[in-house]
């Protein structure tokens, strides 16, 4: 998927921030901004590519939002761009990755680059990089011990440990893509 024809929609409640945001990605991709919840799921749609989505929004929350994207099973990546630090209860959100505020342009850059790579690929490929994600974003906010302590946690350690041999062959076949192959490292 060319990034040109690729539509991601900003949803955050401060406006001057999805204002950045879009502008920051307006130059690459078709950008819809949304500054509340009810109003980001009246215009998302299947065109819709990459959702960057804040948790803590008045009205519908992100948590609220990602759900209603997922039961509409709607084939979009979502992204949480929040200031709310991650703690166990990501382990149960349906998002593709998590950002914490403040995000520079290269980042939020990177991360939608990295998703629509990500779209191009089977579930189960996609099921892992959301779980491998979550597993990096609790061990970058997560003291060794708390992880040790969650049932969660070892939970979806061998939710990727079952998961890894699955898209090992699916690897194996996109090793001749150089993305593909430095963001799966990345994530590994």
């Amino acid at each position: 998927m060319s990034p040109d024809q690729s539509t991601v929609l900003v949803v955050d409640d401060e406006q001057d921030v999805a204002d950045l945001y879009a502008m920051w990605l307006e130059d690459d991709y078709r950008v819809r901004s949304a500054y509340e919840g009810d109003a980001a799921l009246d215009v998302l749609d299947e065109s819709v590519d990459i959702v960057l989505l804040d948790r803590r929004m008045p009205g519908q929350s992100g948590d609220e939002v990602l759900e209603e994207i997922r039961d509409r099973e709607l084939n979009c990546r979502v992204v949480m761009v929040t200031a709310v630090k991650p703690d166990f209860d990501i382990l149960e959100m349906g998002f593709d990755d998590y950002l914490v505020k403040p995000v520079s342009k290269d980042d939020l850059h990177e991360t939608v680059e990295r998703m629509l790579t990500r779209v191009d690929y089977g579930e189960k490929l996609q099921e892992y990089f959301s779980l491998v994600s979550k597993k990096a974003v609790l061990e970058a906010e997560k003291d060794q011990q708390a992880l040790e302590e969650s049932e969660g946690y070892a939970e979806l350690e061998a939710d990727i440990e079952g998961l890894r041999s699955q898209v090992d062959d699916t690897r194996d076949e996109l090793d001749d893509h150089e993305d593909f192959v430095g963001a799966f490292q990345d994530l590994t």
